[in-house]
């Protein structure tokens, strides 16, 4: 594994950029759908010297198109989550041991030794299909926590379990069904840090985020709704203490894009279109714009406030085409 310390030994940000012009120029040589991107653009690798001048690859090529660049098979294809009708974006991932390492890493980052804690996962929509990023993430968690399990429907044995349980816990629900053991049971919840993912799935009507986390504050006495943000085609996670700001791990940068002009970078504080460097995206691309509208802060940490409609993406979609 000492192969990748580079990535998750960044510090500075002079590091992160230095790691990404590079895996840049490697994959715009050796990605082929993401070559295509690049030369279609008129960009020359070799020309680019600043993350900002990277071209970000639309999201919805990992739907169309195989965005691969490892050495042999992959060792996993990842998919994402889709209603009746729609197409999944598919993941190839060349080393699970790199997808283990960054989402290790990235939750000590933020909440500490696994070991330490129990995780209690409310995940219907993504136990109940095949090739979940978040359901392998937590399964290998739990496998080093002091508890937990996962929960399908259940969640009276959900909350005799958690109840009986000693250690801080985390409850990471999808959000419908949060919101479900929310409206149905309200129960307080002692020395547990409950944690949202994934939106209402075509479940439930979609609420604001503010009115969704105080219904949920409300019902769990907690003062705070902390939150996930990852996808399947990304190998690692922001995550949100609380009042929808995400904070990112070292080897992961959030930059905000013009949604009616993708190649204009927008300072902090401007609502557009975000894209995302993940360095641990090794064997596929690390250079995503995706759907996701939101705004980026001095501290690098950035808020999502809602889905770009399809009639807003201008000027990104040569490969889809």
């Amino acid at each position: 594994m000492e192969r990748y310390n580079e990535i998750f030994s960044i510090r500075s940000d002079a590091e992160f950029e230095r790691e990404a012009l590079s895996l840049f120029r490697h994959q715009a040589e050796h990605c082929a759908p993401y070559a295509e991107y690049v030369h279609l653009l008129g960009v020359e690798p070799g020309d680019v010297t600043r993350i900002e001048d990277i071209p970000m690859l639309p999201i919805e090529i990992f739907k169309s198109h195989k965005v691969y660049c490892g050495e042999g098979e992959p060792e996993m294809v990842f998919t994402s989550s889709a209603t009746t009708g729609m197409t999944q974006s598919r993941h190839y991932v060349e080393d699970l041991a790199l997808y283990e390492r960054a989402f290790t890493e990235a939750f000590r980052q933020f909440y500490g030794d696994e070991k330490e804690c129990s995780i209690y996962a409310l995940l219907p929509s993504y136990l109940e299909r095949e090739g979940s990023s978040l359901v392998y993430m937590v399964d290998k968690l739990l496998a080093k926590c002091g508890g937990g399990g996962f929960y399908l429907h259940d969640y009276e044995k959900l909350l005799n379990d958690m109840s009986r349980d000693h250690n801080p816990k985390i409850l990471l629900g999808v959000t419908y069904a949060l919101l479900d053991l929310a409206e149905n049971y309200a129960p307080k919840l002692d020395h547990t840090v409950v944690m949202e993912t994934g939106g209402m799935k075509g479940k439930r009507k979609e609420l604001a985020k503010s009115e969704l986390h105080n219904i949920l504050c409300s019902a769990f006495g907690v003062e705070k709704i902390h939150s996930e943000y990852g996808m399947a085609e990304l190998m690692s996670q922001a995550y949100s203490f609380g009042d929808g700001v995400f904070r990112t791990p070292k080897w992961m940068k959030v930059l905000v894009r013009d949604v009616n002009n993708p190649f204009v970078r927008l300072k902090v504080g401007r609502r557009g279109g975000l894209d995302i460097i993940d360095l641990a995206n090794r064997s596929s691309c690390a250079f995503i714009a995706t759907e996701d509208m939101g705004v980026r802060y001095d501290d690098g940490s950035f808020r999502i406030e809602g889905r770009i409609a399809q009639s807003d993406i201008r000027g990104c979609n040569l490969l889809v085409q």
